[in-house]
């Protein structure tokens, strides 16, 4: 029989899904470190007896690596091993009825809006001081910044608005305030997340403020580069396009999912875009910042996606040669507009789709690349592995685009820029030489 002494609470906060999950774990990171709890994220060792795991619910696969997750906490618990197991974050949100029924051994289930509730289960207060202050997961010299929460675009497969509720903007004042702090410990590269960024500001200042936002942002004395993420290209801000080229610290980058090069199966996603017109926005975008970096992701098998439409696509990708391009097979996700269609594709067509258009994409970024070697770029490094240090460059994000791979013999550090001459490319690798 296992006896277990008294011990000091030691928690263990485990991040599952996007970068806006992320930012959320750090949140409460901050506020249970201010409270003097002793807290880790994403530990190495088994040694903490309080866990708290932050979901992700977005399609199945998220989904099933969240459960898993949960079950091998809840074994640990049964085993002794852990005391309290708590989970919290968009899956725990959407299904914390039927999974209260299911995990009866979870001691408490919070949603996305939860943090006092939560904070309070863990015994500790709340402090409204910390707001706008963030201890990072990531390496110090970027930072994700969530600008707004939740999304009120209608698209027929995602079920955010379901997780996260209506779109709600952060008054810009707050995010300066984050900001600077984030610049005086050291952030050189901010990351501008949201659901959808380019709704921002019409609840707060009744206007689209997108432009005037990232304007003030790049004020910020230490802030090198400012990048935006998942952009929306319905109603798109064109003048966020004359601040990114006019402002040296705003990356010429913009991460715009666009889901489809299939008119009628935009209608039937619900994006209130035209194919036609999303090459239009392409082609604006493209001549009033000429060496932008696009980034898309694309969904294939979407309920009534016929082969004509998929060939749209595919000669959407052909014709538009995004420089960063990734595939989701489509997800039947309850109580989604989709959802009440049925779910007509075959998973190994999905499959062969979306590795259809990884191969071709595969193709372009090798073009794409191979035209680099020979030049110079400005790149900040992320990391030493093996026998390289990892940087990228400003049309690359962490962790979903191309990195820049320099000899370790070469002196720089972690969060270090230099310059870098490209010396060969690879699809999705770029290696050089520093040259200063």
């Amino acid at each position: 029989m296992k006896t277990k002494g008294i011990r000091t609470n030691k928690i263990n906060i485990v991040t599952l899904g996007c970068s806006k999950n992320l930012v959320d774990s750090e949140v409460l990171f901050t506020q249970l470190k201010g409270n003097g709890m002793d807290v880790t994220h994403e530990a190495k060792k088994d040694d903490a007896n309080i866990v708290v795991i932050n979901t992700c619910g977005f399609i199945d696969n998220a989904k099933e690596e969240s459960i898993n997750t949960i079950l091998r906490y809840v074994d640990a618990k049964e085993a002794g091993i852990v005391d309290k197991v708590y989970v919290t974050g968009c899956l725990s949100h959407r299904y914390k009825d039927e999974l209260e029924v299911e995990m009866p051994t979870v001691d408490a289930w919070f949603g996305t809006n939860e943090l006092p509730r939560m904070l309070k289960t863990l015994r500790a207060d709340y402090k409204h001081e910390l707001v706008g202050e963030r201890l990072l997961t990531t390496p110090a010299h970027y930072a994700y910044l969530k600008i707004a929460e939740g999304c009120d675009r209608p698209c027929s497969f995602c079920a955010i608005p379901l997780m996260r509720g209506g779109h709600v903007s952060r008054p810009i004042d707050e995010l300066l305030t984050e900001a600077r702090s984030l610049a005086r410990r050291g952030t050189k590269e901010l990351i501008l997340i949201a659901q959808d960024l380019t709704y921002y500001g019409l609840d707060l200042y009744k206007k689209r403020n997108l432009a005037d936002l990232i304007n003030q942002l790049a004020d910020v004395e230490g802030i090198d580069w400012i990048r935006l993420q998942y952009a929306y290209p319905s109603g798109f801000p064109l003048e966020v396009l004359d601040v990114m080229r006019d402002r040296p610290n705003v990356c010429n980058y913009l991460d715009m999912p666009l889901q489809t090069g299939s008119t009628e199966l935009l209608k039937l996603m619900r994006r209130g875009i035209t194919r036609e017109k999303t090459e239009a926005l392409i082609e604006t975008i493209r001549a009033k910042v000429p060496d932008i970096a696009l980034r898309t992701t694309l969904i294939v098998g979407h309920p009534g996606e016929t082969n004509a439409m998929f060939e749209e696509t595919y000669d959407f990708v052909e014709r538009m040669r995004f420089d960063r391009m990734g595939v989701f097979t489509y997800s039947h996700e309850e109580n989604t507009h989709s959802f009440s269609m049925p779910d007509d594709i075959p998973a190994d067509i999905k499959q062969e789709r979306a590795d259809e258009l990884m191969e071709l994409q595969q193709g372009i970024s090798q073009e794409l690349n191979q035209k680099k070697v020979g030049h110079t770029y400005k790149v900040l490094f992320d990391r030493k592995e093996g026998g390289y240090f990892i940087g990228r460059t400003e049309a690359d994000s962490p962790e979903v685009d191309n990195e820049v791979l320099v000899p370790a013999n070469q002196y720089v550090r972690q969060g270090d820029f230099a310059n870098v001459r490209i010396n060969r490319a690879e699809e999705f690798d770029l290696y050089g030489e520093v040259v200063s």
